[in-house]
């Protein structure tokens, strides 16, 4: 860990209000996992940002935001985990938290998985895709807190996450300045899906020569949902609830 490191991960995390996470620890393991994203990034498509006056702020701290969101123990899965994210920082922050990464893409899922290790973090990974683990018994219904980020409209995210979600839990995906016309859009295939409170949070994400807007939306989990659904993704692709 580099002392530019520190002082940059310092100064964002000071600046969004997330003080209470900035301790040696954390920055040690952040820093950890800012070398093996970097490295890797020569070889596999991890990520578009590649400094870390870019990482810091857009990835650690955008998903740090959500962390004081999620219920103590939970279990959580993160659908589309892509490069790792939430589902790294979740775990070096949330370590009470059981975290299940899945992606369709396998060399991702494997990455996460050995970063997690490196790191020492308690990571589960799964290579599928949502719609089709939701019809296994392990995982339909079996989730205290779903959270996507960047993955798809909300909409769609709806009918590939909520079956994941257990009676009494909640969906919660991170969007960007366009999540109150995704909110809308979706609010008809809520309860069709067993959902039931919907709300949208809008907050800002500092940067450290700038700023940008973050929404999260959040949908509480009330009644199961039909087996009927999720579809198959070309179906709900092409046809949204």
């Amino acid at each position: 860990m580099t002392n530019q490191f520190e002082t940059l991960f310092r100064e964002i995390f000071h600046k969004n209000g997330l003080d209470a996470y900035i301790n040696e620890k954390t920055i040690r393991l952040f820093s950890d996992l800012t070398d093996r994203m970097i490295e890797t990034n020569r070889v596999m498509n991890i990520t578009a940002l590649t400094t870390p006056e870019k990482i810091i702020p857009l990835h650690y701290a955008d998903c740090a935001l959500i962390a004081g969101r999620i219920p103590e123990n939970a279990r959580v899965a993160d659908v589309g985990c892509g490069g790792g994210f939430p589902t790294l920082p979740l775990a070096i922050l949330r370590p009470d938290l059981t975290i299940t990464a899945i992606d369709s893409t396998e060399k991702k899922v494997r990455y996460v998985a050995e970063t997690a290790n490196i790191l020492g973090l308690s990571v589960r990974s799964c290579a599928g895709r949502a719609e089709e683990l939701a019809g296994q018994p392990d995982f339909r219904e079996k989730f205290d807190l779903v959270v996507s980020r960047a993955v798809a409209r909300q909409n769609i995210l709806n009918e590939l996450c909520l079956p994941l979600v257990k009676v009494g839990g909640q969906l919660l995906t991170m969007k960007g300045a366009g999540g109150e016309e995704e909110y809308q859009e979706a609010m008809n295939s809520v309860h069709l899906l067993g959902g039931g409170e919907t709300r949208l949070y809008s907050y800002t994400l500092y940067l450290s020569d700038g700023e940008e807007k973050r929404t999260v939306i959040t949908v509480k989990k009330e009644t199961p949902t039909e087996a009927k659904y999720p579809r198959p993704f070309g179906k709900i692709k092409k046809n949204p609830l």
